[in-house]
């Protein structure tokens, strides 16, 4: 009697890994192979169970020779050179049309410093409180398209209203830099 509560226990935690490893088949199998009062003896329940893994076995030596087989069928994929063509002047002399990238929007914004607050302090924040930044008076603002640094300059007012005047464009040396 004992040994087929060890039985059912076994077989039952060989089901619920099945389940888990989404083979439900296999889990099901393992269910059905379940002793039954005793009427199953050891060798039989071996070589059920060794059916079982064989065939789960076979399954996955199949789909792992149709993987082999997708594999054997792809090919590289092969990509015209367009660098001398697009160097090329152009043979009716106009110039190329870019004026389909003009209306593409970017979000520009102008930092004038940055620095790190714990919430803490954050919270004891008010009205006339202030933020000391990691740049010192004078220094240039940066100009950022998209998150990406382009150029620096000073802050002016025009008509009450701030503005920045450029003084120095980032360099595209500088700007291929910054992606690394």
């Amino acid at each position: 009697m004992e040994k087929d509560l060890d039985q059912d226990a076994l077989a039952d935690e060989w089901a619920a890994a099945l389940e888990e490893s989404g083979d439900l088949d296999a889990a099901a199998d393992a269910k059905a192979m379940k002793p039954s009062g005793g009427g199953q003896d050891d060798d039989a329940l071996a070589a059920e169970w060794a059916a079982a893994l064989a065939s789960e076995e076979e399954a996955k030596m199949d789909k792992e020779s149709r993987q082999a087989g997708l594999a054997a069928q792809s090919t590289d994929a092969r990509f015209k050179d367009l660098t001398e063509e697009a160097k090329a002047p152009r043979p009716d002399g106009a110039k190329r049309d870019l004026d389909f990238i003009l209306d593409i929007p970017l979000d520009v914004s102008a930092e004038l410093g940055r620095t790190k607050l714990l919430i803490n302090e954050l919270l004891q924040l008010g009205q006339g409180s202030v933020i000391e930044l990691n740049k010192l008076a004078g220094e240039p603002l940066e100009i950022y398209v998209n998150g990406k640094l382009v150029a620096r300059g000073e802050a002016v007012v025009i008509n009450e209203k701030f503005g920045v005047r450029l003084t120095d464009i980032i360099s595209p040396i500088e700007r291929v830099k910054q992606l690394a």
